[in-house]
């Protein structure tokens, strides 16, 4: 069995910067770490290659730096790691990534064998479009499976996969064929203690690194500025509240008289409670 995960390298969110004059994102001097999301589907393909065998490709796409987070990704277990890194994927939206990601997994699944699944996260801290998993499977003409929470029955034989997704309405169990492309929700497992053999096995281990031209890029049109449509008018910091907290000290006041001053220093708390109650 063979499992493709695609990871991102994202800037740690909690230390992002804003320029005050330009109103763009500083990602200088800022840490990065594995897009949170993509760790529960790397999680997912761990799980099901040790019940199942097989082994594991993380792949990415991004400048040279982003080897940490695919190293990061071997010490989990991953067996192989894919950088595809070249100028003229630069300033790629959903559309040129999906394109040359697409393009990447199918010379991976020449070079190493196809992908019975493919996994990514629901989405991107810094992008939040939940746009690239669907995308990829798109371009490879494959099924997909997205906001999965939980991956049931695996026929490797009859070549079915079962998975339970969250919508709206509740949660669907949905039964699809091989290979499939599944994008795992927040919080359905937890990333493990990588093993030290692991660890060390990263270390030294060889990043496979691809070009637009070694990945079989075929139309360069189609990949970082020159093949994004979207255009990004601004970006911005939202403005300091100047509302401030109110403490409401302890006492040994009912219930009720508590909430009476809740409300009082909250108002709007109040009409939102009301409408929303309405609405039930």
């Amino acid at each position: 069995m063979h499992n493709v995960v695609c990871i991102k390298q994202v800037p740690d969110s909690a230390q992002i910067r804003v320029h005050p004059v330009t109103n763009t994102i500083m990602r200088q001097g800022v840490p990065t770490i594995i897009n949170p999301y993509d760790l529960f589907a790397l999680e997912a393909a761990l799980e099901l290659r040790d019940k199942f065998g097989g082994e594991i490709t993380v792949v990415t796409m991004g400048p040279p730096s982003a080897e940490d987070s695919l190293r990061k990704a071997l010490t989990f277990g991953a067996e192989r790691a894919v950088l595809l890194t070249d100028r003229c994927f630069a300033g790629a939206d959903t559309l040129a990534t999906t394109y040359a990601l697409a393009t990447a997994i199918r010379k991976i699944g020449k070079d190493y064998g196809q992908p019975d699944l493919i996994f990514t996260g629901k989405q991107t801290i810094d992008g939040d479009t939940a746009q690239v998993g669907p995308g990829i499977a798109k371009r490879l003409q494959v099924m997909q499976l997205t906001y999965v929470v939980k991956i049931g029955a695996l026929d490797l034989t009859a070549r079915t996969i079962e998975a339970e997704r969250r919508s709206e309405g509740g949660v669907q169990v949905l039964r699809t064929r091989l290979p499939c492309l599944i994008t795992m929700l927040e919080a359905t497992n937890q990333i493990r203690r990588g093993a030290m053999a692991d660890a060390l096995r990263a270390a030294r281990a060889p990043i496979v690194k691809w070009s637009a031209q070694d990945a079989g890029v075929e139309d360069i049109s189609k990949c970082g500025l020159k093949g994004s449509p979207t255009v990004v008018k601004r970006v911005f910091a939202p403005s300091a509240r100047a509302d401030k907290a109110t403490l409401v000290e302890p006492s040994e006041e009912p219930a009720q008289a508590l909430i009476d001053t809740i409300f009082k220093h909250q108002p709007k708390l109040e009409a939102d409670l009301a409408a929303l109650a309405g609405n039930v």
